[in-house]
């Protein structure tokens, strides 16, 4: 009985922690004002390697959005200009594990569909 009801604690517990952990980023980011946890998703970044804003993976398919880096007026959703200081927000680019995953565009920046 004991076996039983430790298997059955187990079960829960696996449902619990994957349901409050899903693996979609999309339902984190705001498309009201294109931000994600209150960072904007435009304006002015810098790449760091430690205490960074944001966690970035790059992809090919799959985005969660499309980023036109540019070199003025990075003003709406999407577009980005790298800078090396005074940034709005700061990057840091990972391979697995990111809040966010963007796919470089050349035009049509935002969320992706």
């Amino acid at each position: 009985m004991r076996a039983l009801q430790f298997l059955f604690g187990a079960c829960l517990a696996l449902v619990v922690v994957l349901t409050a952990n899903p693996a979609s980023t999309k339902s984190q980011i705001n498309p009201d004002d294109c931000s994600y946890n209150g960072h904007r998703l435009y304006g002015k970044f810098q790449v760091v390697d430690s205490f960074p804003d944001l966690k970035v993976q790059k992809v090919d398919s799959f985005p969660d959005l499309n980023v036109q880096l540019v070199d003025s007026f990075p003003n709406s959703c999407g577009k980005w200009q790298e800078v090396d200081s005074f940034p709005d927000f700061k990057i840091k680019y990972v391979d697995s594990f990111p809040d966010i995953k963007i796919k470089l565009v050349d035009s049509f920046p935002g969320q992706a569909p």
